[in-house]
């Protein structure tokens, strides 16, 4: 009866222990500073951007009437520094050209010449924006906005250098997207932007003139090959 009764006691008290035991580990687990990883990412990384997309434009009757259409495709190449993990800044320089006709606008519609002529937009854009990161998601939304310098330049055949349009007008632009990233070094993004560059075209800047439209500006949707971190 006595040895039963020690048995019973040493189980009960070792029983006791290790639940003291553990007790012990857990609370001091949950007292002990968390272990932080050391941070690897750079205060600031700088990537390049290789985009395609295409444009429309607000001034629609213009474009329709001088090149068939107020949309078409866009090339272009940047450069985009990420401050912390969330701010960016781009550098963008993208390219629209396409070959028409010169026209007459009489009566509020235009008649063609015949007369070739090449329009050429060289937006050249400055941004800043956040991107929405969080956890280790492969998909970071983003906006932002900036300004542009638009360089815009028709040329036509059989003209002489007084006869061609060229100026340069500054705009802004507000943009959206998301970026997905394929790697660590390689991400692919889809972005929708709008331009808007008032009071580019002047009384003086043909078709544009006649039909009372002034902004150069308009959406813009582009797919971005992103190089670096």
């Amino acid at each position: 009866m006595i040895g039963a009764g020690l048995r019973r006691g040493a189980t009960l008290a070792a029983i006791v222990c290790g639940v003291l035991v553990v007790a012990a580990a857990v609370a001091s687990a949950q007292s002990r500073p968390p272990v932080r990883r050391a941070n690897t990412e750079p205060a600031v990384s700088v990537r390049g951007v290789v985009e395609a997309g295409a444009r429309t434009f607000t001034a629609s009757q213009s474009f329709d009437a001088v090149l068939g259409s107020h949309a078409g495709p866009l090339f272009g190449a940047g450069a985009e520094a990420i401050v912390g993990r969330n701010l960016f800044i781009s550098f963008g320089v993208s390219r629209f050209q396409k070959d028409g006709q010169r026209v007459v606008v009489a009566g509020g519609e235009a008649f063609p010449n015949g007369i070739a002529t090449t329009i050429s937009i060289v937006p050249i854009e400055i941004s800043a924006g956040w991107r929405f990161t969080g956890g280790r998601r492969t998909l970071i939304p983003y906006l932002g906005g900036g300004l542009g310098w638009h360089k815009y330049k028709e040329t036509a055949d059989f003209s002489d250098t007084s006869e061609d349009v060229q100026f340069t007008k500054m705009g802004y632009q507000l943009l959206g997207g998301a970026e997905w990233r394929a790697s660590r070094w390689l991400g692919v993004a889809g972005e929708a932007a709008w331009m808007g560059v008032p009071n580019a075209f002047t009384a003086s800047t043909g078709a544009a003139a006649a039909f009372g439209e002034s902004d150069l500006g308009g959406a813009v949707f582009r797919v971005k090959a992103v190089i670096g971190r």
